[in-house]
């Protein structure tokens, strides 16, 4: 929450640096932010003429009361309010699909923690992350409950348009806006109003090529990438713009991107990751798994030391398997020399 004191000794340039959106409220407010750049806001209105300030009613006290509220309640729309700080999240069992408690008493999953969610198709994976964006509380066919940082979270996550606890990216992306991948990032960035909307893009992209096997340039329209490339894009932008603390992802396996990249980029900008997937490498790459048997939370189990020594033995065999599809990719015969 910000107070007067917290910006009173600002200066335009340093408030504008750390929040771009006041432009239009110093519009609104009439005051001019060129030739002031250097003084607060006292030291400009103390420059207008007093019979000016009078006849607009300008009174620093004031706007500098009403600028506060203006940025609490931006930061709260862009999710960025002390109050949207998601360290914890954890998970109060139900039932599954006979009635059946669900066999474990609670799973806190912290900021940078990846889990995993295995089962059968069918088995309520989905379920699972419909709670979670819900934040249930015993009001779903499952009757869990979802804590955040510990606590019974505010209705804000439920109702508010601009706080998505959840961002889902799932196994098709399909874009059909007519853009290139400049144009529609800076979309995105615009909406969030970010400030250095060119470094933040250069960013989005060079990470994203970093997880896509063929490379794309800004330039090129996003209808025209590959699945592949559209999945390493949208978890880029997701890790670096998106504001929702919590992130699913569903069979990452089929997207033919470089998946641990993917994994450590998501959890560098400190998301929450939970990952659909039949794939061993990737489950056991989790923190922990969460084992889904008829609607209900069977199991979670978490990734044993042993596990991550034969996750390196496994990601041996998947290296050789990517050289193999690549040489085949590119025309070239395989032979005892390239194998």
């Amino acid at each position: 929450m910000i107070r007067i004191n917290d910006i009173k000794e600002a200066t335009f340039n340093e408030l504008l640096g750390q929040y771009p959106f006041l432009l239009s409220f110093f519009d609104n407010h009439v005051l001019e932010v060129k030739g002031n750049e250097d003084r607060t806001i006292e030291q400009a209105i103390a420059l207008i003429d007093e019979e000016e300030r009078e006849d607009k009613a300008i009174d620093s006290e004031r706007i500098l009361s009403s600028m506060v509220d203006y940025i609490n309640q931006m930061l709260e729309f862009l999710g960025e309010s002390d109050g949207n700080h998601v360290k914890s999240l954890t998970i109060l069992p139900g039932t599954d699909k006979s009635g059946n408690p669900e066999n474990f008493e609670s799973l806190e999953i912290l900021q940078s923690e990846i889990v995993c969610i295995v089962g059968p198709t069918g088995s309520g994976k989905s379920r699972l992350l419909g709670d979670i964006e819900w934040v249930a509380q015993k009001d779903t066919p499952t009757s869990r409950s979802i804590l955040i940082n510990d606590v019974v979270p505010d209705l804000k996550w439920r109702f508010s348009a601009g706080q998505k606890l959840v961002a889902q990216l799932s196994q098709n992306m399909n874009f059909v806006m007519d853009l290139s991948v400049e144009e529609f990032l800076d979309l995105h960035a615009e909406s969030r109003m970010i400030s250095n909307k060119e470094e933040v893009i250069e960013k989005i992209i060079i990470a994203a090529n970093n997880l896509a096997g063929e490379k794309f340039d800004a330039t090129r329209p996003i209808t025209s990438l590959s699945g592949g490339q559209s999945r390493a894009l949208m978890i880029a932008d997701t890790a670096i713009l998106s504001k929702s603390p919590v992130v699913l992802i569903d069979e990452i396996e089929n997207a033919g991107i470089d998946r641990k990249q993917a994994l450590n980029l998501l959890t560098g900008e400190e998301k929450i990751v939970l990952m659909a997937t039949h794939d061993p490498i990737l489950a056991l790459m989790g923190d922990k798994r969460i084992v889904i048997k008829n609607g209900g939370i069977h199991k979670v189990i978490k990734t044993t030391a042993e596990e991550k020594k034969l996750l390196k033995e496994l990601e041996k065999t998947d290296e050789y398997i990517q050289r193999l599809r690549t040489l085949l990719r590119t025309g070239e015969r395989l032979n005892e020399s390239n194998l």
